[in-house]
């Protein structure tokens, strides 16, 4: 665990020593913050559901964007630059390696998150807002963004270029995302289990106020499935 911990900490702080940690946040506090407000002044309601619930244009919709473009470059560029080979050599795992840079990912998604309570803070101020859906809302907008995460730095370990890792990443996590919506065109006996399978079905009963075992566990076995993918990847690469 410690080897993990000083992996993330040196991703996280190669983050925020470039622009990319800024870029990333103050890009989707400004995009999510005008898609969220300009729906609730549009509907008059102390609701922050127009948040957390998927639909083609909403701030979830960012993260299937942000996802792949924050883990492009995690593996991928230590392959092309060699500096994978020198980590490889030194007492770290490649479970240790992922699960390093994976945190780190989470992190500075995590940060972006936190700085959106500002959102209910205000619109809390404006109404009387239940708290409860808010609570639920976070937590499947956090395993939400982790489980696209995890898909990411999957396919960074897939490629060496960076490009074709964020493309990959994001048809992926596209995919997963708006397969919520092809259900309406599927026959009833396959439509369930497409439902199922769609990460926005369990973030839109999480935005609901209902913590169901189900969505979490959902989202925590496709983290498990898409990191247990990227080690094997990364094993397989220096094998």
């Amino acid at each position: 665990m410690t080897n993990v911990m000083v992996v993330a900490r040196r991703e996280l702080r190669a983050y925020f020593d470039s622009p990319t940690a800024y870029i990333v946040v103050v890009s989707f506090l400004l995009v999510a913050g005008w898609m969220f407000f300009s729906t609730v002044f549009l509907f008059g309601r102390a609701d922050m559901r127009p948040f957390f619930a998927p639909s083609p244009f909403s701030p979830a919709m960012l993260l299937v964007i942000l996802a792949p473009a924050i883990t492009m470059r995690l593996i991928a560029e230590e392959r092309k630059s060699g500096t994978i080979e020198l980590l490889l050599t030194m007492p770290v795992r490649d479970g240790e390696i992922v699960l390093g840079k994976y945190l780190a990912a989470v992190g500075l998604i995590g940060v972006a998150l936190l700085l959106t309570l500002a959102y209910p803070i205000t619109i809390s101020r404006l109404g009387d807002l239940d708290w409860g859906p808010v609570i639920s809302g976070y937590l499947g907008m956090t395993l939400f963004a982790a489980s696209l995460l995890a898909v990411g730095i999957f396919c960074s370990t897939l490629t060496e270029n960076q490009i074709v890792a964020f493309i990959v990443g994001f048809l992926l996590c596209a995919a997963l995302y708006y397969v919520y919506w092809l259900q309406f065109f599927l026959p009833a006996s396959i439509a369930a289990l497409v439902e199922f399978l769609s990460v926005s079905f369990h973030l839109d009963n999480l935005s609901r106020g209902v913590i169901d075992s189900r969505d979490v566990i959902f989202y925590f076995s496709l983290i498990a499935t898409a990191l247990l993918l990227a080690i094997r990847a990364l094993a397989q690469r220096h094998a």
